[in-house]
């Protein structure tokens, strides 16, 4: 899943530092917020590509119409990225990343590994842009991006899958094997399950669809 273009980057804002300065007082109330920090131009663009593809589907979103959303121009966002395929690479790159730093997939035993991977596998389904991606009839944008690569963001949901196996063999309650291996195989059914909910809604209720895939995972990672 490669994107063709920068990643997203989002630095938070720091005062200066004020060695010896007295604490500041609290502002007033009725006092005027302040301003956020502004977002990188290719936050912009991405922010904007993902409004359309969720308002208007794969096929309606054109490069010149993201450039407008985000308030750039046409050369700056061919500058990052050569076409709106590249733009959707790096979309997904910063959204289902972004999703699995929210959860954490490390803890003491097996069984808080495989709730962690279960939730993430639950956000990037419920996520807006990935549905969008699901239901659209040019699927074939994200079929590019999860099955044909092993790109930027499949590498991050890998290294992060191998240290939570690491620390689950450490306890006892993941079997022993490569952990690189296992945390391959993880993926590839998250991932799989994950593709595949639309057409097994009616047979796996939510409640279900959880409790089978933490099963499945439980099954392959038991030692």
């Amino acid at each position: 899943m490669e994107s063709h273009g920068a990643e997203a980057r989002g630095a938070e804002s720091r005062g200066p530092a004020q060695r010896g300065a007295e604490p500041r007082a609290a502002e007033p109330s009725g006092a005027e917020p302040r301003a956020a920090e502004p977002r990188s131009t290719d936050d912009a663009i991405l922010d904007a590509a993902a409004e359309l593809i969720v308002h208007l589907g794969v096929r309606r979103t054109q490069l010149a119409e993201i450039a407008r959303r985000a308030g750039v121009s046409r050369p700056t966002v061919y500058r990052r990225w050569p076409d709106v395929r590249a733009v959707i690479g790096a979309l997904l790159t910063r959204e289902i990343l972004a999703t699995q730093a929210t959860v954490p997939l490390v803890g003491e035993d097996r069984a808080a590994f495989v709730e962690g991977v279960v939730e993430v596998a639950v956000r990037l389904r419920d996520h807006p842009v990935l549905a969008a991606l699901l239901r659209s009839a040019d699927s074939d944008a994200l079929f590019e991006y999860v099955v044909e690569r092993l790109g930027t963001s499949q590498l991050g949901l890998l290294e992060a899958l191998r240290t939570g196996i690491e620390q689950g063999q450490a306890h006892g309650s993941i079997r022993a094997g490569e952990p690189v291996e296992l945390a391959a195989m993880v993926l590839l059914i998250a991932q799989s399950t994950v593709q595949s909910h639309r057409m097994v809604a009616q047979l796996l209720p939510e409640a279900a669809w959880r409790r089978e895939l933490a099963r499945a995972l439980n099954g392959y990672l038991a030692p």
